[in-house]
């Protein structure tokens, strides 16, 4: 079924792409098309909904992901007041329809969309942009957490420690992102816990997404010798932290490049777990990697040096002063995580069943990849990096502007276009200021609440109330 040749689809891609500025002469307005919305809608089947069609339903999933109140409530509500501003039929204010349509959309569908967007942006980047003229991609994982309910447990169980009833059920969950403008690349998620569903496994299973001459910036966990081979058959560049839990670093040894800088052979582990017996006799016997160690002398800072390790083996392509740069740099995918999770509510997902989770987060993504192009839009405009521009200003201005771009959709694209330079133009102001050599206590101000711990399922517990064994 083409949806890209029906009115009704075109005008629902326009109303979705005005919301996130992807119309007129701004710049990057070529990554949301109605081209990447129909190829991700090569993957779903007949649809007879009338109100929501897979396009609506990803519109209504998207503002549920933006939005402070992520309840399917609030998402139905808000596409009604949608319906009655351009003078359509209100749909009914139940919630029913919509979460059906949206357990109906395949989880490829969201995932493409989400994955066109971030690999859009992060192929139309100014060079400017970029680290000494060449892509730099951020590897970390994280947690989300998502209801205790029997489908969730199956697909993702609870860690050792956890009680069911008790504990929120956890998924991890790894992303790629571009250190250049932001995007989101790609993203997996897997169990917590167990064989196999650990961050270096994870990694593994996106790193598809690199290209040669690529630079892949992570933290020491990754920092391990097979990872480091495989990037290098790869054409991919690696810098990260040294796992100082497996090697140390003794700068009397190998090459001398310079102060704490030396070239150093790493002998191949006497075993590796994820390949056979003749894989690893086919391996090489040991790599050459380059250590550099740098030195943190900013007071209230917990780490006094860092040692660097990286196959950017000559010092004229990269100084040991701009490894420690970049390598600092790292902190970004902190900041995007935490962007995400907290700023986009990621942290503790609604849905009660894992197909749907999974569908939450690329929901959510799709959001962050979105929030990151308009980020771009105001960086390439006022002439500033992206990175520069705060993450949560921009949501904050997008969401006060979004009911005056819906009012605006039809009064031209001279009115559209002065819109849009006025949005872009307060969120080029809301820039986030360089602290490098911040630092602040990890202590918390506010004291948790005087309640007891939940140590036993809810049911059960409120069974022990009624008859009086357990008081309040």
């Amino acid at each position: 079924m083409r949806y890209s040749q029906g009115g009704a689809f075109r005008d629902q891609v326009t109303v979705l792409r005005r919301q996130f500025l992807q119309d007129g002469g701004l710049p990057f307005t070529d990554i949301l098309t109605e081209e990447v919305i129909a190829d991700a809608l090569a993957a779903v089947g007949r649809w007879l909904d009338r109100v929501f069609s897979p396009v609506v339903t990803l519109w209504v999933f998207l503002g549920q992901a933006l939005a402070a109140d992520q309840s399917c409530r609030a998402a139905v509500a808000r596409l009604i007041a949608h319906r009655v501003a351009r003078g359509l039929e209100p749909c009914s204010s139940e919630t029913g329809a919509y979460c059906q349509a949206r357990s109906r959309l395949p989880e490829r569908f969201f995932a493409a969309v989400a994955r066109l967007v971030g690999r859009n942006l992060d192929a139309r980047v100014d060079r400017r942009w970029l680290w000494k003229g060449r892509r730099v991609c951020l590897f970390d994982g994280t947690t989300v957490s998502m209801p205790d309910t029997p489908a969730n447990r199956r697909e993702y169980p609870l860690a050792y420690n956890q009680t069911p009833g008790t504990n929120f059920a956890l998924a991890r969950v790894g992303a790629i992102i571009s250190l250049s403008c932001g995007a989101i690349l790609d993203l997996g998620v897997c169990r917590y816990a167990g064989k196999g569903q650990g961050e270096v496994s994870l990694l593994r299973t996106l790193w598809g997404i690199l290209r040669p001459r690529d630079v892949l910036l992570t933290d020491r966990l990754q920092a391990n010798w097979t990872n480091i081979l495989l990037l290098q058959g790869r054409g991919i560049d690696f810098v990260g932290r040294l796992n100082k839990a497996h090697r140390r670093a003794d700068f009397r040894r190998g090459t001398r490049l310079g102060r704490d800088d030396h070239l150093v052979r790493w002998a191949k582990p006497t075993s590796i777990r994820s390949v056979d017996r003749p894989t690893y006799n086919a391996l090489p016997d040991a790599i050459t990697v380059r250590e550099v160690r740098v030195r943190v002398e900013q007071p209230g800072f917990r780490t006094r040096s860092v040692v660097v390790v990286t196959t950017l083996l000559d010092p004229a392509q990269a100084s040991r002063a701009e490894l420690a740069s970049l390598y600092r740099a790292r902190w970004n995918n902190e900041l995007d995580l935490r962007s995400i999770k907290v700023v986009l509510q990621m942290d503790l997902l609604r849905c009660k069943t894992p197909d749907l989770v999974r569908k939450e987060v690329w929901a959510h993504v799709l959001a962050y990849n979105l929030i990151r192009t308009v980020m771009a839009q105001a960086a390439e405009g006022h002439d500033v990096e992206p990175r520069s521009i705060s993450f949560k200003a921009t949501l904050q201005v997008l969401e006060a502007f979004r009911p005056l771009i819906a009012f605006q959709g039809d009064r031209g694209a001279a009115h559209r276009a002065a819109l849009y330079r006025q949005i872009l133009r307060a969120i080029a102001v809301h820039r986030v200021a360089d602290r490098p050599d911040r630092f602040e206590p990890r202590m918390a101000k506010s004291r948790p609440k005087r309640y007891d711990r939940l140590t036993r399922p809810r049911q059960e517990i409120k069974r022990q109330m009624i008859k009086g064994v357990v008081k309040i």
